[in-house]
Protein backbone atom coordinates (compact mmCIF):
# COMPACT_ATOMS: atom_id res chain seq x y z
CA UNK A 1 0.00 0.00 0.00
CA UNK A 2 1.44 3.44 -1.10
CA UNK A 3 1.61 6.30 1.15
CA UNK A 4 -0.86 9.30 0.28
CA UNK A 5 -0.38 11.39 3.58
CA UNK A 6 2.42 11.83 6.14
CA UNK A 7 2.25 14.18 9.48
CA UNK A 8 5.38 15.33 10.50
CA UNK A 9 5.86 16.50 13.82
CA UNK A 10 9.01 19.29 14.33
CA UNK A 11 10.15 22.11 16.89
CA UNK A 12 7.94 25.33 15.39
CA UNK A 13 12.04 27.40 15.36
CA UNK A 14 12.65 28.93 12.10
CA UNK A 15 15.77 26.05 12.28
CA UNK A 16 13.26 23.37 13.40
CA UNK A 17 10.99 24.42 10.05
CA UNK A 18 13.88 24.11 7.83
CA UNK A 19 14.69 21.05 8.66
CA UNK A 20 11.34 20.01 8.37
CA UNK A 21 10.87 21.35 4.95
CA UNK A 22 14.22 19.51 4.05
CA UNK A 23 12.75 15.73 5.02
CA UNK A 24 9.23 16.83 3.71
CA UNK A 25 10.83 18.08 -0.07
CA UNK A 26 12.89 14.77 0.25
CA UNK A 27 9.67 12.88 1.16
CA UNK A 28 7.72 14.07 -1.56
CA UNK A 29 10.50 13.76 -4.32
CA UNK A 30 10.69 10.29 -3.64
CA UNK A 31 7.18 8.96 -3.35
CA UNK A 32 5.05 10.70 -6.13
CA UNK A 33 1.79 11.64 -4.69
CA UNK A 34 2.58 11.90 -1.25
CA UNK A 35 1.36 14.90 0.59
CA UNK A 36 3.87 15.79 4.06
CA UNK A 37 1.66 17.78 6.71
CA UNK A 38 4.32 19.73 8.98
CA UNK A 39 2.81 19.88 12.85
CA UNK A 40 5.07 22.70 14.32
CA UNK A 41 4.51 21.86 18.44
CA UNK A 42 5.91 23.75 21.43
CA UNK A 43 7.91 21.76 23.23
CA UNK A 44 8.88 22.51 27.46
CA UNK A 45 12.31 23.77 25.96
CA UNK A 46 10.94 26.45 23.95
CA UNK A 47 8.67 27.69 26.28
CA UNK A 48 11.26 28.04 29.43
CA UNK A 49 13.91 30.95 27.94
CA UNK A 50 14.49 32.74 31.05
CA UNK A 51 16.61 29.70 32.38
CA UNK A 52 19.56 27.17 31.85
CA UNK A 53 19.01 23.97 30.33
CA UNK A 54 20.90 22.59 32.94
CA UNK A 55 18.49 23.88 34.98
CA UNK A 56 15.03 22.44 33.42
CA UNK A 57 15.83 19.30 32.55
CA UNK A 58 18.60 19.21 29.49
CA UNK A 59 18.08 19.26 26.10
CA UNK A 60 15.44 16.10 26.51
CA UNK A 61 12.87 18.96 26.85
CA UNK A 62 12.90 19.80 23.07
CA UNK A 63 11.96 16.53 21.84
CA UNK A 64 9.56 15.15 25.13
CA UNK A 65 5.91 16.27 23.42
CA UNK A 66 7.21 15.59 19.98
CA UNK A 67 7.67 11.52 21.00
CA UNK A 68 4.32 11.63 23.28
CA UNK A 69 2.34 12.92 19.73
CA UNK A 70 4.18 9.77 17.73
CA UNK A 71 3.00 7.81 20.85
CA UNK A 72 -0.77 8.96 20.50
CA UNK A 73 -0.69 8.93 16.76
CA UNK A 74 -0.97 12.28 16.25
CA UNK A 75 1.73 12.11 14.19
CA UNK A 76 3.52 9.79 11.71
CA UNK A 77 7.29 10.54 12.18
CA UNK A 78 9.10 13.34 13.54
CA UNK A 79 12.32 15.38 13.11
CA UNK A 80 14.69 16.56 15.47
CA UNK A 81 18.57 18.22 15.87
CA UNK A 82 19.94 14.62 16.06
CA UNK A 83 21.99 16.63 19.45
CA UNK A 84 19.02 17.23 20.97
CA UNK A 85 17.71 13.81 20.61
CA UNK A 86 18.03 12.15 24.17
CA UNK A 87 20.49 8.83 24.32
CA UNK A 88 17.34 6.66 25.72
CA UNK A 89 13.82 7.03 24.39
CA UNK A 90 10.35 4.71 24.62
CA UNK A 91 11.02 1.82 23.15
CA UNK A 92 7.96 1.51 20.56
CA UNK A 93 10.13 4.37 19.16
CA UNK A 94 12.80 4.32 16.89
CA UNK A 95 16.10 6.62 15.23
CA UNK A 96 14.45 5.53 11.77
CA UNK A 97 17.08 7.60 9.52
CA UNK A 98 19.89 9.88 9.21
CA UNK A 99 20.52 12.25 6.11
CA UNK A 100 23.41 13.11 4.90
CA UNK A 101 25.61 15.53 7.89
CA UNK A 102 25.97 19.30 7.75
CA UNK A 103 28.93 21.24 9.15
CA UNK A 104 29.48 19.49 12.57
CA UNK A 105 31.67 22.25 14.10
CA UNK A 106 31.20 25.26 16.05
CA UNK A 107 31.70 28.70 14.94
CA UNK A 108 32.86 32.25 15.99
CA UNK A 109 30.08 34.83 15.46
CA UNK A 110 31.20 38.98 15.43
CA UNK A 111 29.72 41.50 14.75
CA UNK A 112 28.20 41.81 11.15
CA UNK A 113 31.17 42.78 9.13
CA UNK A 114 34.27 42.78 11.94
CA UNK A 115 37.27 41.11 10.98
CA UNK A 116 38.64 38.36 13.72
CA UNK A 117 41.49 40.90 15.27
CA UNK A 118 38.33 43.29 16.46
CA UNK A 119 37.46 40.90 19.10
CA UNK A 120 38.94 42.43 21.89
CA UNK A 121 41.26 40.42 24.56
CA UNK A 122 38.95 39.79 27.32
CA UNK A 123 35.69 39.59 24.81
CA UNK A 124 32.23 38.92 25.93
CA UNK A 125 31.68 35.49 24.33
CA UNK A 126 27.84 34.05 24.60
CA UNK A 127 26.80 30.43 24.54
CA UNK A 128 24.01 28.27 26.07
CA UNK A 129 26.33 25.34 26.12
CA UNK A 130 28.70 24.50 28.91
CA UNK A 131 30.80 22.00 26.57
CA UNK A 132 31.56 25.05 24.28
CA UNK A 133 31.95 27.25 27.32
CA UNK A 134 35.01 25.27 29.10
CA UNK A 135 36.70 24.51 25.81
CA UNK A 136 36.63 28.39 24.94
CA UNK A 137 38.36 29.07 28.03
CA UNK A 138 40.63 26.25 27.35
CA UNK A 139 41.49 27.71 24.21
CA UNK A 140 41.06 31.60 25.55
CA UNK A 141 40.87 32.23 29.42
CA UNK A 142 41.06 35.67 29.13
CA UNK A 143 37.50 35.70 27.58
CA UNK A 144 34.37 36.63 29.83
CA UNK A 145 32.45 33.28 28.87
CA UNK A 146 28.39 34.59 29.29
CA UNK A 147 25.19 32.24 29.43
CA UNK A 148 23.12 32.86 26.14
CA UNK A 149 19.81 31.34 24.93
CA UNK A 150 17.21 31.89 21.96
CA UNK A 151 16.84 31.11 18.34
CA UNK A 152 20.31 32.08 15.72
CA UNK A 153 18.19 35.10 15.15
CA UNK A 154 18.27 36.46 18.10
CA UNK A 155 21.98 35.40 19.12
CA UNK A 156 22.95 37.33 16.74
CA UNK A 157 20.97 40.55 17.13
CA UNK A 158 22.67 40.21 20.81
CA UNK A 159 26.21 40.32 18.84
CA UNK A 160 25.49 42.91 16.88
CA UNK A 161 23.93 44.73 19.30
CA UNK A 162 26.99 44.83 21.17
CA UNK A 163 25.64 43.46 24.45
CA UNK A 164 28.05 40.59 23.59
CA UNK A 165 31.29 40.73 21.43
CA UNK A 166 30.92 37.56 19.83
CA UNK A 167 29.21 34.09 20.19
CA UNK A 168 29.81 30.73 19.86
CA UNK A 169 26.97 28.76 17.38
CA UNK A 170 26.88 25.71 15.53
CA UNK A 171 28.00 26.37 11.89
CA UNK A 172 25.32 23.52 10.46
CA UNK A 173 22.24 25.83 11.98
CA UNK A 174 24.25 29.25 10.64
CA UNK A 175 24.33 27.45 6.66
CA UNK A 176 21.15 26.30 7.06
CA UNK A 177 19.00 29.34 7.97
CA UNK A 178 21.34 31.34 4.95
CA UNK A 179 23.89 32.56 7.73
CA UNK A 180 26.94 30.87 6.96
CA UNK A 181 28.28 33.88 5.94
CA UNK A 182 28.06 35.08 9.73
CA UNK A 183 30.92 32.79 10.69
CA UNK A 184 33.49 34.81 11.46
CA UNK A 185 36.05 31.74 12.06
CA UNK A 186 35.37 27.70 12.66
CA UNK A 187 36.58 26.25 15.37
CA UNK A 188 38.64 22.86 14.65
CA UNK A 189 36.99 19.85 15.72
CA UNK A 190 40.51 19.08 17.52
CA UNK A 191 40.38 22.72 19.03
CA UNK A 192 36.71 22.60 19.91
CA UNK A 193 34.88 18.87 20.11
CA UNK A 194 31.19 19.42 18.82
CA UNK A 195 28.33 17.32 20.79
CA UNK A 196 27.17 14.48 19.72
CA UNK A 197 25.00 14.65 16.74
CA UNK A 198 26.00 17.91 15.98
CA UNK A 199 25.46 18.66 12.54
CA UNK A 200 23.13 15.37 11.75
CA UNK A 201 18.99 15.33 11.87
CA UNK A 202 17.30 12.38 13.38
CA UNK A 203 13.59 11.38 11.54
CA UNK A 204 12.21 9.25 14.24
CA UNK A 205 8.94 6.87 13.71
CA UNK A 206 7.11 4.13 15.51
CA UNK A 207 9.04 0.80 15.49
CA UNK A 208 5.89 -0.64 14.12
CA UNK A 209 5.36 1.35 11.41
CA UNK A 210 6.59 -0.74 8.43
CA UNK A 211 5.50 1.56 5.87
CA UNK A 212 7.41 4.70 7.34
CA UNK A 213 10.51 2.90 7.82
CA UNK A 214 10.65 1.83 3.64
CA UNK A 215 9.95 5.16 2.69
CA UNK A 216 12.48 6.86 4.64
CA UNK A 217 15.44 4.29 3.70
CA UNK A 218 16.66 5.65 0.65
CA UNK A 219 16.90 9.16 3.40
CA UNK A 220 19.59 7.44 5.28
CA UNK A 221 23.36 8.15 5.14
CA UNK A 222 25.52 5.59 5.26
CA UNK A 223 28.51 7.39 6.52
CA UNK A 224 26.64 9.69 8.50
CA UNK A 225 24.63 6.42 10.56
CA UNK A 226 27.82 5.08 11.38
CA UNK A 227 29.46 8.13 12.93
CA UNK A 228 26.06 9.07 14.79
CA UNK A 229 25.84 4.96 16.27
CA UNK A 230 29.63 5.23 17.61
CA UNK A 231 29.02 9.02 19.21
CA UNK A 232 25.85 7.91 20.86
CA UNK A 233 27.02 4.70 22.24
CA UNK A 234 29.87 6.54 23.79
CA UNK A 235 27.44 8.51 25.16
CA UNK A 236 25.34 5.84 26.63
CA UNK A 237 27.79 3.95 27.98
CA UNK A 238 28.86 6.42 29.59
CA UNK A 239 26.12 7.77 31.15
CA UNK A 240 26.07 11.06 30.26
CA UNK A 241 22.99 13.31 29.93
CA UNK A 242 22.28 16.57 27.29
CA UNK A 243 23.55 18.79 30.26
CA UNK A 244 26.35 17.01 30.73
CA UNK A 245 29.32 18.97 29.67
CA UNK A 246 30.70 16.56 26.77
CA UNK A 247 32.03 16.64 23.33
CA UNK A 248 32.43 13.47 21.26
CA UNK A 249 32.74 13.76 17.57
CA UNK A 250 33.39 10.71 14.91
CA UNK A 251 34.76 11.52 11.79
CA UNK A 252 35.71 8.63 8.45
CA UNK A 253 38.43 9.22 6.09
CA UNK A 254 39.82 6.38 3.23
CA UNK A 255 37.88 3.85 5.34
CA UNK A 256 39.02 5.13 8.82
CA UNK A 257 36.61 6.67 12.00
CA UNK A 258 38.97 9.03 14.19
CA UNK A 259 36.18 9.48 16.91
CA UNK A 260 37.64 12.59 19.56
CA UNK A 261 35.61 13.07 22.95
CA UNK A 262 36.05 15.52 25.98
CA UNK A 263 34.56 15.72 28.95
CA UNK A 264 34.28 17.82 31.98
CA UNK A 265 32.51 18.43 35.46
CA UNK A 266 29.96 21.13 35.45
CA UNK A 267 32.21 23.70 36.44
CA UNK A 268 34.98 23.33 34.47
CA UNK A 269 37.50 22.91 36.93
CA UNK A 270 38.82 19.22 35.32
CA UNK A 271 38.74 17.84 32.09
CA UNK A 272 39.42 14.69 30.04
CA UNK A 273 40.16 14.70 26.58
CA UNK A 274 41.49 11.80 24.26
CA UNK A 275 41.06 10.11 21.18
CA UNK A 276 40.60 6.71 19.28
CA UNK A 277 41.33 5.65 15.60
CA UNK A 278 39.79 2.16 13.66
CA UNK A 279 38.35 1.06 10.81
CA UNK A 280 35.34 2.67 10.52
CA UNK A 281 33.10 -0.25 10.21
CA UNK A 282 33.64 -0.75 13.77
CA UNK A 283 33.02 2.81 15.31
CA UNK A 284 30.57 1.09 18.32
CA UNK A 285 33.77 -1.32 19.34
CA UNK A 286 35.76 2.41 18.78
CA UNK A 287 33.71 3.59 21.07
CA UNK A 288 33.84 0.94 23.75
CA UNK A 289 37.66 1.46 23.60
CA UNK A 290 37.65 5.17 23.89
CA UNK A 291 35.01 4.56 27.28
CA UNK A 292 37.74 2.98 28.57
CA UNK A 293 40.08 4.89 28.31
CA UNK A 294 38.45 7.76 29.81
CA UNK A 295 37.21 5.69 32.61
CA UNK A 296 40.59 4.60 33.61
CA UNK A 297 41.46 8.33 33.34
CA UNK A 298 38.45 9.69 35.90
CA UNK A 299 35.44 10.22 34.04
CA UNK A 300 33.11 8.66 36.67
CA UNK A 301 34.25 11.03 39.10
CA UNK A 302 33.79 14.03 36.91
CA UNK A 303 30.57 13.20 36.43
CA UNK A 304 29.58 12.68 40.00
CA UNK A 305 31.76 15.79 40.28
CA UNK A 306 33.77 13.80 43.16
Amino acid sequence: MSLTKLRLATRGSALALWQANYVKSRLEALAGGLRVQIVPMKTSGDLIQDRALLEVGGKGLFVKEIQVALLEGRADLAIHSLKDYPAENPEALVLACVPQREDPRDALVLPQGSPLEALPRAARVGTGSLRRRHQALLLHPEWDVRGLRGNVETRLKKVDSGEIDAAVLAAAGLKRLGFGGRITRPFSVDEMIPAVGQGALAIEARRDDGAVLDLLRPLEDAPARLCVDAERRFLRGLGGSCTTPLGIHASIQGGRMVLRGFLSTVSGDRHIRDRAEGPASGGEALADSLLAVFMDRGAAALLSGA
